[in-house]
């Protein structure tokens, strides 16, 4: 059986990560969890580090500070490629990304797809407990970046996703310079020109159980202007050898 890592980025989640990880360990108990956690402030590194230490198959790194979602998900994949695993999936702690749907998109992986995205945004897909705002904002950014780029994901901004690791090393992640919110776009449309197979298979995403959303306009809106500087840098360095 191929070896899976799934890496679940933390900040201020400690209500949200013993049961995170149950559920996940549920889903795929052949797996391993990954918590990255960056330095939080209200101890949910040490809550993990206690779960870790009941179970070899719960692992914590963690982070010095808070340096965005894209450089702790660059850390976590170039660590889990060094150590060799074979599938990589990356998710949200706070479930809005459900643990139950990982088997879909590891069966994706086994199908034939290179990395697989769990979509919002394609038939049997959708959101829950969002308001009309934010499904305005969500569906018009994403489908502003598909018309920018050139691509036929209908779900860039998707941060559920399963990874071959031949594809991670497949898309210079050294190149990569989006750290916020617009990651999870620089990482699709670099996979897409580096011409691997991205597949789309339905979630239903609801809204975080705990806390407050990390989410805004703004943030939503500053990841949609990075599309054009990320079109050109990508053409450029295709053009000149990089990646």
């Amino acid at each position: 059986m191929p070896r899976t890592i799934i890496i679940i980025p933390t900040y201020n989640e400690r209500e949200c990560v013993e049961p995170i990880i149950a559920a996940v360990r549920a889903a795929v108990p052949e797996a391993t969890i990954q918590i990255v956690d960056d330095n939080s402030p209200d101890g949910t590194g040490a809550v993990a580090d206690q779960i870790a230490a009941r179970d070899p198959q719960v692992r914590v790194l963690h982070r010095t500070q808070k340096s965005g979602l894209g450089a702790a998900y660059i850390h976590a994949f170039t660590q889990a490629l060094d150590e060799g695993w074979d599938r990589i999936v990356q998710m949200d702690a706070d479930f809005s990304h459900n643990p139950a749907d990982v088997p879909r998109l590891l069966q994706a992986l086994e199908d034939g797809a290179d990395m697989v995205v769990g979509s919002r945004y394609i038939a049997g897909g959708g959101t829950e407990n969002w308001g009309l705002g934010r499904r305005i904002i969500s569906r018009g950014g994403g489908f502003y970046a598909r018309m920018a780029l050139g691509v036929g994901v209908h779900d860039l901004t998707a941060g559920f996703k399963a990874w071959r690791a031949a594809t991670l090393h497949g898309i210079d992640l050294g190149a990569v310079n989006a750290r916020g919110y617009g990651f999870q776009i620089e990482m699709t449309y670099r996979t897409l020109r580096a011409g691997f197979q991205v597949r789309e298979v339905p979630i239903l995403f609801v809204d975080r159980r705990v806390g407050l959303s990390k989410m805004s306009g703004s943030i939503f809106f500053e990841a949609m202007t990075l599309v054009w500087r990320l079109r050109f840098r990508v053409a450029r360095e295709k053009h000149s050898g990089v990646g």
